[in-house]
């Protein structure tokens, strides 16, 4: 079986290499690299966020040198989210030994800004993950020694999919809708911290996440 495989991935390979002679009008489209994104479905994710980018915030600051008493501000009009992510950032800054104010006064402010963005596009349940490459990889290696693998290759290649796949459906999937995060401090007209992380949330939450215009009354006279 194996070296019908291995013809056929020949045979690939040259459709590949033949196809790459062809000239296009336009750009074909390719996938990016196998990437993982977090999905965030609950408030304790939410805290895990702020354990990162506070992490991040202080490292970055200590590589620039900027040292100073910090003020975390809340955004106009916040959602839950944002009262909610306040908080564990001030938790988290204190826990770390840096000092908060209450106030903005002569402090170095920590501003940050989300962003609920929806695609219309079909989400694929299911891509081969971390679990599927290695393995694919290291019976590529194994072949080059030409031993034969058989069974075990097909073998361990589905149980390796199979860990992909419930690793995806415990998480509930890709979805449809994302959030962007971004982390700013700022002072004299320059960034001392910039952070942005995208992270997956369902669409059933994004309420918590997404600021509503209050909506204006029209008074009608009589």
């Amino acid at each position: 079986m194996i070296p019908n495989t291995l013809k056929l991935m020949a045979l690939g390979a040259g459709a590949l290499l033949l196809a790459g002679c062809v000239s296009s009008p336009i750009p074909v489209s390719a996938n990016f690299p196998i990437t993982i994104e977090p999905k965030v479905r609950s408030a304790g994710h939410w805290g895990q966020l702020s354990n990162d980018v506070v992490k991040q915030t202080l490292e970055a600051l200590g590589k620039a040198g900027v040292s100073g008493n910090l003020y975390v501000a809340l955004p106009v009009n916040p959602t839950a989210f944002d009262k909610a992510f306040q908080q564990f950032l001030i938790t988290d800054l204190v826990r770390a030994g840096r000092v908060v104010q209450q106030g903005p006064e002569q402090a170095l402010v920590v501003s940050y800004q989300t962003q609920v963005v929806r695609h219309n596009s079909p989400r694929p349940n299911f891509l081969p993950g971390r679990f599927t490459m290695i393995t694919a990889g290291l019976y590529a290696a194994y072949g080059l020694g030409y031993n034969p693998v058989g069974d075990k290759m097909a073998g361990g290649l589905a149980a390796a999919a199979g860990a992909d796949y419930i690793a995806s459906e415990s998480s509930g999937g890709p979805t449809a809708t994302e959030l962007i995060l971004t982390t700013t401090i700022a002072t004299g007209g320059r960034y001392l911290v910039r952070k942005t992380d995208v992270y997956y949330v369902e669409e059933a939450d994004t309420t918590l996440m997404q600021y509503k215009a209050p909506q204006v009354m029209k008074v009608v006279g009589p």
